[in-house]
């Protein structure tokens, strides 16, 4: 996600889309691990859109 699209976001939408990404690096990072997936550059996105979702709601 680009950060103007987080930035129109309210906080309750980015708290549900936090959520959300959590949960899918819950579910990927099993996936990782029983090989089911072996493109782990997915992971890296998500954990960066994470990253800028808490940078966005701890400077407001």
């Amino acid at each position: 996600m680009k950060m103007k699209e987080l930035q129109a976001m309210g906080e309750q939408e980015l708290g549900r889309q936090l959520a959300s990404l959590r949960e899918q690096v819950r579910d990927l990072t099993f996936k990782i691990h029983s090989k089911e997936v072996k493109n782990s550059h997915t992971l890296q996105n998500i954990k960066k859109d994470i990253a800028r979702i808490l940078t966005l709601i701890n400077s407001k």
